[in-house]
């Protein structure tokens, strides 16, 4: 499924929100010395909330921090709401045939077909794309030179049992890679992105046969190793009438060219809200 995109906007607003806050505090630390040179200011004043007394301008601050806050349990909440819906009348999963075995850096040919298409479906694109996974826990430690139980190096965070243990993430996210997400699916309803990753262009589906162009990028193929691990996904993405998009992931298992691999990494945020398949380019 798709986020509720009031997450994506919430997202960029909380960087505008973050400088206001630090204008205002470098603005109200500068006062005493504008006070001195008579200039005066703007809400520079006391307000009395109870016993307490505040800087006026904490007035016309503080809602546009605590806005976004206030929204995102919102957008929280609907996002639950929407994957409860989901799950009491989810579609029937496509039926995918892949003509060969998928080479890295190569064509790949399909044959795509749903058991049951609804009314209210759009088009619908696909897209294939490769990126590295999270090491497992031990052996990013052992390639530090820790032990599993030793304090992590910086930029790391400490043990997530539940996400280390599936490796869903790599520590670097404080484990709010996603939105809040319904623990009736095993690894949640909303797509995760890779940090290190590219995908192919999109193609939309008429009929059942499409043909894919590569990811940009010399990669390797399917590679999975304690600390090394690429991974291939087919992406099927349903545009709806009304709501979100639907998306359906496949693993590919893709085999390796007989050249050598050259990738440029670029890193993204590793947030679900802001790297739909839809909206990368």
């Amino acid at each position: 499924m798709s986020p509720n995109p009031v997450h994506a906007a919430i997202r960029k607003f909380l960087n505008w929100a973050v400088v206001i806050l630090l204008i205002s505090l470098g603005y109200l630390f500068l006062q005493p010395v504008l006070e001195i040179w008579g200039l005066g200011g703007f809400g520079t004043g006391r307000v009395r909330f109870g016993l307490l007394d505040y800087p006026l301008l904490a007035v016309f601050v503080m809602p546009i921090l605590f806005a976004p806050i206030i929204l995102r349990v919102l957008a929280n909440l609907s996002d639950l709401v929407k994957q409860r819906t989901f799950l009491l009348d989810s579609p029937k999963s496509p039926v995918i045939k892949l003509k060969s075995n998928p080479i890295a850096n190569e064509d790949i040919e399909l044959d795509i077909n749903f058991p049951k298409r609804s009314d209210k479906w759009n088009d619908i694109e696909v897209l294939w794309r490769v990126g590295v996974l999270p090491p497992s826990r031990e052996s990013l430690m052992t390639a530090f030179g820790k032990k599993t139980d030793q304090q992590p190096p910086p930029g790391l965070t400490t043990v997530l049992p539940h996400h280390w243990h599936v490796n869903l993430d790599d520590g670097t996210g404080g484990g709010e890679e996603s939105p809040m997400e319904s623990n009736d699916v095993k690894g949640g309803l909303f797509i995760r992105p890779m940090r290190i990753m590219e995908q192919s262009e999109k193609t939309v589906l008429n009929g059942s046969k499409v043909t894919l162009k590569p990811p940009s990028g010399i990669w390797p193929g399917t590679i999975f190793s304690p600390l090394i691990r690429v991974h291939w996904e087919l992406v099927i993405v349903i545009q709806r009438e009304s709501g979100r998009s639907l998306m359906w992931v496949e693993p590919l298992n893709v085999l390796h060219q007989k050249t050598k691999s050259s990738v440029k990494a670029s890193v993204n945020s590793g947030r679900t809200e802001t790297n739909h398949p839809s909206a990368i380019h």
